[in-house]
């Protein structure tokens, strides 16, 4: 990837991104800059030979652990996967009435959602090239539905702009583009592209400006039917005498300027934003669920990991069996790929070499905080039409998601109250979980009025308290990347990392899943050719 031209580099250019415009661009602009990149899956995985009954321990029942397990098992090697939690998924994991979460600190919670409603707190969408992870809901049988990425209906928001009052993306995109193409139709008139743009290409460019932007048949982008039919008119067509349209007036091209609410508008444009995104129908956990239905017995829950020791003929793992009082047990293989997040695993005794060691200790976490809002009904919808996609705010919360489900559901719905990072979550995370659902109430009601009339309950997961993970996924710096990351991937001795952490694609569930394809690639060549490929 090229240095930006201004001369910043890419760290200085997302921080000024994150203090114009919040965590959340600022990760919409990681993955523009190549720290989230697409996909680079190119079919189902195919280990050809005889692995000669060689076992395989896998650590951690998140995606990349399953997937290797998974596939191992099909390639003939005996397989054991030992899991913290007392569910499949990892991070791939949904909250439901019912579910009980204890963080690190002994908070408990224990969601109190309606039957079929549920929150996303790791991953909650898929995008339409995430082929590896996608591959494996169609082998399942997993039903997908579409996820609303962009909705121009729903709300950019910020508290120092009209008086907090939110404004719907659609007036905000058309009176940017419109306000954008009329200032360059007027220097292209008056000639100040003459030395850039041909005569010829100029009169081109003008018909394109007048058809994005929305101008009127003098370029001018005004109060009319061309401008309402992109931003929404202030009274819509109707029938009868009562039908005449109203046209509605755009924003002062100063005034959407200083607003900053333009920052929001990049939101579906980053290639891993862009439709056609996706969601398991009924819960992210779906996956997890699907692999776990497949491995059944192959994974032991509620297994704590306390140590990993390997020698010349395996590795021996020590754990904790925390559904037997913590019981003391060892588990030992041929070898061992190790999916536990490098936040937890630094504090595992492990005996790898030096340069696979310092790797591990030199990743630290994403901090993260979702959380789930029950309310009574869906007045996003009934009062508002918002139907899914996500409202932007420079408020501590930063965004609200709308559930891409269930539409016209009679009853409650949930919705997605905040989802933080950076700074603004770790001030979130410190709070109790009671504290946090009532600060996202408090920010979200200077959007939705409606939030406290109507709310029922709550839950929040702040991921740095989350007991499996301590954060949320693993941040690479181009240094750091460029020091220690092929020292993370290479085998070391009889035991292999696979994980998001391990991968180019970090926070996606895609990069858990082709890590996971390319070590026991790697692995299964080294046990065919005898241990020494």
């Amino acid at each position: 990837m090229h240095e930006p031209s201004s001369g910043v580099t890419r760290r200085q250019l997302l921080q000024r991104i994150g203090l114009a415009a919040g965590g959340a661009m600022m990760y919409q602009a990681m993955a523009s800059l190549g720290f989230a990149a697409e996909s680079s899956y190119r079919g189902p995985v195919r280990l050809e030979g005889d692995p000669r009954g060689a076992s395989v321990l896998v650590l951690g029942a998140g995606l990349a652990g399953m997937t290797a397990a998974f596939e191992l098992r099909n390639a003939g090697y005996r397989v054991r996967v030992l899991e913290y939690n007392d569910r499949p998924g990892g991070r791939n994991w949904s909250l439901r009435g019912g579910d009980r979460f204890v963080e690190l600190g002994g908070a408990e919670q224990v969601c109190g959602f309606d039957d079929g409603l549920y929150l996303n707190p790791g991953p909650w969408r898929i995008p339409h090239h995430h082929q590896g992870v996608l591959s494996y809901c169609k082998r399942f049988g997993i039903e997908l539905e579409s996820f609303v990425q962009v909705n121009y209906n729903a709300y950019l928001h910020s508290a120092a702009a009209w008086d907090g009052a939110p404004r719907r993306y659609r007036e905000v995109n058309a009176d940017y583009r419109g306000g954008i193409a009329e200032l360059l139709a007027k220097a292209t008139r008056q000639g100040g592209l003459d030395q850039l743009v041909s005569r010829e290409d100029q009169e081109i460019l003008l018909e394109s400006l007048r058809s994005w932007g929305a101008l009127d048949r003098n370029f001018a982008y005004v109060e009319g039917e061309e401008s309402s039919t992109r931003r929404g008119f202030a009274r819509y067509p109707g029938g009868g005498l009562s039908g005449r349209p109203e046209f509605s007036r755009p924003i002062a091209p100063p005034d959407l300027l200083r607003s900053r609410l333009w920052a929001g508008l990049a939101a579906g444009e980053n290639y891993e934003m862009q439709t056609t995104m996706f969601q398991p129908k009924g819960g992210m956990d779906r996956i997890g669920r699907a692999f776990a239905q497949r491995l059944g017995e192959t994974i032991r829950y509620r297994a704590q990991v306390s140590g990993i020791h390997q020698d010349a003929d395996g590795v021996s793992v020590t754990w904790e069996d925390l559904a037997h009082g913590g019981e003391a047990r060892t588990e030992r293989a041929d070898w061992c790929i190790c999916t536990i997040p490098l936040s937890v695993l630094n504090r595992i005794p492990m005996n790898v070499g030096t340069e696979m060691a310092t790797a591990i200790g030199m990743v630290p976490y994403a901090s993260s905080v979702k959380v789930g809002l029950q309310f009574r009904r869906r007045f996003w919808e009934e009062d508002e039409q918002i139907y899914g996609g996500i409202t932007y705010t420079d408020l501590p919360i930063g965004v609200i998601g709308y559930p891409s489900t269930g539409y016209h559901s009679p009853g409650k719905g949930v919705l997605l109250g905040a989802y933080m990072w950076g700074l603004e979550s770790f001030e979130m995370t410190s709070m109790d979980p009671a504290q946090r659902v009532r600060q996202a109430l408090e920010d979200g009601a200077r959007i939705h009025p409606q939030y406290p009339r109507e709310f029922d309950n709550g839950i929040a997961v702040g991921w740095h308290r989350v007991p499996f993970t301590h954060g949320c996924f693993g941040m690479w710096t181009e240094e750091r990347r460029a020091e220690h990351y092929e020292n993370l991937c290479r085998i070391d001795g009889r035991i292999a990392l696979a994980g998001e952490h391990v991968s180019y694609i970090p926070a996606w569930q895609e990069g858990a899943v082709l890590s996971a394809h390319d070590v026991i690639g790697r692995l299964h060549r080294r046990v065919i050719s005898g241990g020494t490929a």
